[in-house]
């Protein structure tokens, strides 16, 4: 594997990734602010919150682009359809795993279960996200699928 290729590769598809969600948020097609609730898990300040959340989102980012660029090490090959594929899974996982058990571990989110406590400052995004609009499910397919296919792309050049 040519871990350089992996490194840029993923700060790309990353950067592409956060592009999606940004332009997204800014059409008003969700709320979700991903370096915003990333940022408010170690700082209360939404403007630091959103830098910190920014550079949290990019090493995230590259930590699963290790995982893709594994998987399609083991593979043997690289393709944007594959890429895409795993998108998907991604998502999947990223929308009905990750996002309802955010709350029980994010400092600073109300739980649905328990309602806002005094620290609280950002609501549960719900299962799917539904709680930051109807269209976040769409977005975050979307920008996961864009994710994938870049990173097939790009290493599948290598």
């Amino acid at each position: 594997m040519d871990w350089q290729g992996w490194a840029l590769f993923g700060l790309l598809a990353t950067a592409a990734l956060t592009v999606v969600l940004i332009a997204a948020q800014m059409a008003g097609l969700t709320r979700l602010d991903l370096p915003l609730v990333l940022g408010t898990m170690v700082t209360p300040d939404p403007d630091r919150a959103r830098a910190v959340g920014f550079f949290i989102h990019l090493v995230v980012g590259q930590v699963f682009a290790l995982g893709y660029a594994a998987t399609f090490a083991l593979l043997g090959r690289a393709t944007w359809w594959i890429g895409a594929l795993l998108g998907l899974l991604h998502v999947a996982v990223a929308l009905t795993v990750i996002l309802p058990l955010l709350p029980g571990v994010h400092p600073r989110m109300a739980s649905t279960r328990a309602g806002p406590g005094t620290a609280a400052v950002l609501e549960p995004p719900g299962l799917l996200g539904l709680n930051y609009g109807i269209q976040t499910p769409a977005v975050a397919v979307v920008a996961h699928l864009v994710y994938g296919a870049m990173l097939g792309l790009l290493l599948r050049a290598l």
